[in-house]
């Protein structure tokens, strides 16, 4: 991974056009040939980015990224603070924990969970910024990407934000629906999710596992 922090001016062109104006900001440049452009105020989210496949070229101040598409991100850059290049060698992955992972599978097991007509394509859908963890049909043959938390959160549904940006770019899949399934999901999460047209689902660990409400209770 390689980290320049520098004042510098971005112009995208692709679809549309966007310009960010001249700043001090992060650049990153990550193993996959991914680059994304950072400010200091909105956690991980970059301001902008080119997700793989593309190619960066280095022409003096400015670099061209351009992807398969055609669309390019312009960087001029003045004044660079740091440059540095680290090998942060293979990564094992995000483990879940046992709860959310079983959870998984278990939807995974009961899809019609999700509606009646729901078929499941596959689990850890292979995407350039993580595995979706299920990608499934609806009875109308759309494609549905969901997300199965313990606890739903903002973060999950930024989560599964980027994954439908990405994955509705794929003529072959487009249009993607999302589905943000959990046991527990925060208003905060379903305004969120309601705002970016994602469905919410809560998730009845018992009754994933065949339970009655009162088995198995002490008291």
């Amino acid at each position: 991974m390689r980290l320049v922090i520098a004042q510098c001016q971005v112009d995208y062109v692709g679809r549309l056009t966007a310009h960010l104006p001249l700043a001090k900001r992060l650049l990153l440049v990550k193993a996959d040939g991914s680059v994304s452009i950072h400010a200091d105020d909105r956690a991980y989210k970059p301001l902008n980015w080119m997700s793989p496949p593309c190619t960066l070229t280095e022409n003096g101040n400015e670099w061209v990224v351009v992807n398969k598409a055609g669309e390019e991100l312009r960087i001029t850059i003045e004044d660079v603070e740091l440059d540095a290049a680290h090998e942060l060698g293979e990564d094992p992955g995000l483990i879940k924990d046992g709860v959310e992972a079983h959870l998984q599978i278990l939807l995974a097991e009961h899809v019609e969970t999700l509606g009646d007509g729901y078929r499941l394509v596959r689990r850890e859908f292979p995407t350039a910024i993580g595995p979706v963890d299920l990608m499934c049909r609806d009875p109308e043959g759309i494609s549905v990407a969901v997300e199965v938390k313990r606890r739903g959160e903002i973060d999950g549904v930024e989560q599964l934000t980027r994954y439908l940006e990405l994955l509705n770019r794929d003529p072959l899949l487009a249009p993607v629906r999302g589905v943000f399934a959990a046991q527990q999901i925060k208003p905060q999460a379903r305004t969120l999710a309601a705002d970016r047209g994602i469905r919410c689902l809560t998730l009845d660990y018992d009754e994933l596992r065949g339970l009655s409400s009162d088995e198995y209770r002490l008291f």
